[in-house]
């Protein structure tokens, strides 16, 4: 008998810009990350991830495509399957500070490299700004 496959609580992100700077949130580890939360039971994650940003920033979000999945153990012994989205505001307005975190910035995209975040997270902003960069793209050639 084979044993049990692990469970792990699974929290959904996203990768958000408002004026051309990403949206990040310094939790209680002094770490940036990602705005999103856990995945409550029957919820779906894009579903998930439009709350979890009106509740953290108090935004409103299009939840856009999936960019990127890992396991990432935030403690010894303890994992989160993460699963980030790229995302688009629906309105102008600055993100709010909600009390589940300590600060919210707005970051140059070429500042992420220095910060203390998990790699995870970096390669998830890359791989928003390079979907971007290539809809700009296509969007002025008329594709």
């Amino acid at each position: 008998m084979s044993p049990a496959p692990p469970l792990w609580p699974v929290s959904i992100k996203g990768v958000v810009l408002v004026g051309g700077k990403l949206v990040l949130l310094r939790n209680e580890r002094a770490e940036w990350e990602l705005p999103g939360g856990r995945l409550e039971r029957g919820e779906e994650p894009e579903a998930c991830l439009a709350r979890e940003i009106a509740e953290e920033l108090s935004l409103q979000v299009e939840v856009g495509p999936l960019l990127d999945c890992w396991r990432y153990p935030v403690l010894p012994g303890k994992e989160v399957l993460v699963i980030a989205y790229g995302c688009a505001p629906l309105a102008a307005g600055a993100p709010r500070l909600s009390h589940e975190h300590d600060a919210v910035a707005l970051v140059e995209p070429k500042e992420i490299a220095s910060l203390p975040m998990p790699e995870a997270y970096k390669r998830a902003i890359a791989l928003w700004l390079k979907a971007l960069a290539a809809g700009l793209e296509a969007d002025a050639a008329g594709v």
